[in-house]
């Protein structure tokens, strides 16, 4: 959908590039639809005779030269795009927002109401053996991406029901879904058609957690709050917990940020996004030899704000298990980015062992390589420098009926002694399922 992964021209409208000022740096992005971003900056938004790749990022970062930092941020903010300047460590914490996070928890677990009785854990009544720790937990996951669907991911591979549900009218990446998908079904809602709400709200009415990856507060303007989660608790007697993923941090559920300081807690944002604004792009620049900052290889603080929300879910199941009531999870790319920080970069000697170690070319890589292109070199260079990474044992197989096809991912990382964790079925394409929590098959034995 909007062409924004498949054209060159047009995925190059989500990268970093040199402003005006010489040595300052903004990470543009266009959400999935190129469109707006690229006329924003005065360019077109489509270009079919531009395929060559240096064409392209000098076209745009052309374009992106012609404003400051501050003026690009306003007219991110003016049209409603992700987009953010470049920041060292240091500055980010000297920024209003910075300051606030950096004084946060990388995740919160927070009671909603506490009258709601506990919900206790059920063992499967068909399964002998080792049970899954999330047995008849049933999850809504409404994200998109990465981050979001991490959750539910990994939520999943714990035994939990995962239905996933997205819009048939927003864009995603495929290729990303043939991992996060894993496990779980996936459905295509229009909560804006009524018949299509009728359903979600059917489907609601049995979960027991819901997994918000969208924009802070786009599920609030739809009608489903935190208030309106809570009420629909209490009507059916049982609580709910709610995880919210964003990008800055920050956010609560009344449409204001949680602590005074938090002046992005309400912007959209990716893992760019909050890799650039954190000092994680500049500490990756520094490791490479170069003042300046690069967009680190492969979506790590995404995978990482996964693992966080899927830890705040089961806290929040457990506290529902002992305590009752519902309960509302928090975490963030920037929170996972800033915890990531605050634990100190590898000493000197180390990062001098893997340049050795690693590649030429990668090293070659600029401010302005896409993702795809640093993401390409990262890989090529680990495969020679650390190839035991790359064993087949540690992946899975498994026939996807949704992608036609055999697939395989990496197995779960953890083992729990007299417990079973493992996917039980491939991933399939977003909105392959019916809407529905019954007929869930198990493609493979662990």
């Amino acid at each position: 959908m909007n062409r924004a992964q498949s054209i060159l021209y047009r995925r190059l409208s989500a990268n970093l590039y040199e402003t005006k000022n010489p040595g300052e740096y903004y990470h543009i992005h266009g959400s999935l639809e190129a469109t707006k971003t690229l006329k924003m900056i005065g360019l077109p938004p489509f270009n079919p005779a531009m395929t060559d790749y240096r064409t392209c990022i000098n076209t745009i970062e052309n374009a992106v030269k012609k404003f400051t930092s501050k003026e690009l941020d306003k007219l991110n903010v003016r049209h409603g795009q992700a987009g953010i300047p470049a920041l060292t460590w240091g500055q980010f914490l000297n920024t209003p927002h910075g300051e606030v996070l950096s004084k946060m928890a990388p995740l919160s677990v927070s009671a909603a109401e506490l009258w709601t009785p506990p919900v206790p854990f059920s063992p499967s009544e068909n399964l002998s053996g080792p049970q899954y720790t999330l047995c008849g937990i049933k999850v809504l996951e409404l994200c998109r991406v990465i981050a979001g669907p991490t959750i539910g991911r990994s939520l999943a591979a714990h035994g939990a029901t995962v239905l996933k549900v997205t819009s048939p009218n927003l864009p995603d990446v495929p290729f990303f879904q043939v991992d996060v998908n894993a496990g779980k079904h996936t459905t295509a809602l229009d909560l804006r058609n009524e018949s299509d709400r009728a359903t979600f709200d059917k489907l609601l009415a049995d979960a027991d957690v819901l997994i918000d990856g969208y924009r802070p507060g786009a599920l609030a303007r739809l009608g489903y709050s935190e208030s309106a989660l809570i009420q629909m608790a209490d009507r059916r007697g049982r609580g709910i917990v709610y995880v919210a993923e964003d990008c800055f941090g920050g956010t609560n559920g009344t449409g204001t940020s949680s602590e005074p300081g938090a002046e992005w807690a309400y912007r959209p944002g990716w893992q760019q996004i909050a890799d650039c604004v954190t000092g994680v792009a500049y500490a990756q620049g520094k490791f490479m030899g170069i003042d300046a900052p690069v967009v680190p290889p492969f979506p790590m603080s995404d995978y990482g704000t996964g693992a966080l929300g899927c830890v705040a879910a089961m806290a929040g199941l457990y506290h529902r298990a002992t305590k009752g009531g519902s309960w509302i999870c928090r975490t963030s790319l920037c929170q996972y980015d800033v915890f990531l920080m605050s634990l100190g970069l590898l000493p000197e000697t180390e990062q001098r062992r893997l340049r050795k170690v690693h590649d030429d070319t990668f090293f070659e890589l600029r401010h302005h390589d896409s993702v795809d292109e640093v993401g390409r070199r990262a890989l090529a260079s680990m495969r020679r420098a650390v190839p035991h990474l790359f064993d087949q044992a540690l992946m899975q197989r498994a026939w996807s009926v949704g992608f036609d096809g055999v697939i395989a991912w990496p197995k779960e990382p953890i083992r729990v002694e007299g417990l079973r964790v493992g996917h039980v079925r491939a991933a399939r394409p977003n909105g392959f399922d019916q809407p529905s929590w019954e007929d869930w098959e198990e493609d493979m034995s662990l």
